[in-house]
Parts: C-alpha cells; sequence; structure tokens
C-alpha cells in the first residue's frame, strides 16, 4: 500500500492526510549549501538512504512544493535520523 509509511493513514476506505509537524531545529542537524542539480529526492537518498525521506528535507527547508528541485546556492539544513521525525508523526497523527 503506497501510503502506509508516512504521508497518510487509512480510516475505513479513506485516507486522511498526515499534519507534518514543525521540525525545530537541532544541534544534531547537518547543513549544506545547494548545488547545480540539487533535487529533495536525491539529497534523501545520500544522507538518509531512502528517496521516501524527501519529505523531510522539504518541511524542515520551505521547500517541495510541486518539485523536488532546489535551487543552488540555499542553505539546506537536514535534521536528525528520520526515525526520529517519523515517530513524531506518527505520534502526532495517531487517530483516537
Amino acid at each position: 500500500m503506497r501510503y502506509t509509511s508516512n504521508a497518510r493513514t487509512k480510516l475505513g476506505d479513506k485516507y486522511l492526510t498526515s499534519k507534518i509537524l514543525h521540525l525545530k531545529p537541532s544541534t544534531d542537524d547537518q547543513y549544506i549549501i545547494s548545488r547545480d542539480g540539487d533535487r529533495l529526492d536525491l539529497i534523501a537518498n545520500d544522507i538518509y538512504g531512502d528517496v521516501k525521506y524527501w519529505f523531510i528535507i522539504a518541511a524542515a527547508n520551505n521547500l517541495g512544493k510541486g518539485t523536488f528541485e532546489i535551487p543552488a546556492g540555499l542553505q539546506i539544513r537536514l535534521p536528525r535520523l528520520p526515525i526520529d521525525i517519523l515517530q513524531l508523526i506518527e505520534d502526532n497523527n495517531r487517530i483516537r
């Protein structure tokens, strides 16, 4: 199933969009300066080992509205390990 890992929660036959938490800066964050050809999915693969974590970088940097491409010369914050963030998102979106 396409939406089980992070983007949506299934309720009956409908999918609910998850709310992404504001990702506060941490001392564990890394920073890079983007270059020509950088993309959210490719950076996620390089940093986290999986392209599916692109949305973490997008949320932390207010990027990714309609494209994976990143303009060159931007400072990009790379939040701590995605497992921590995925747990926060899951906890925040738990159906009660």
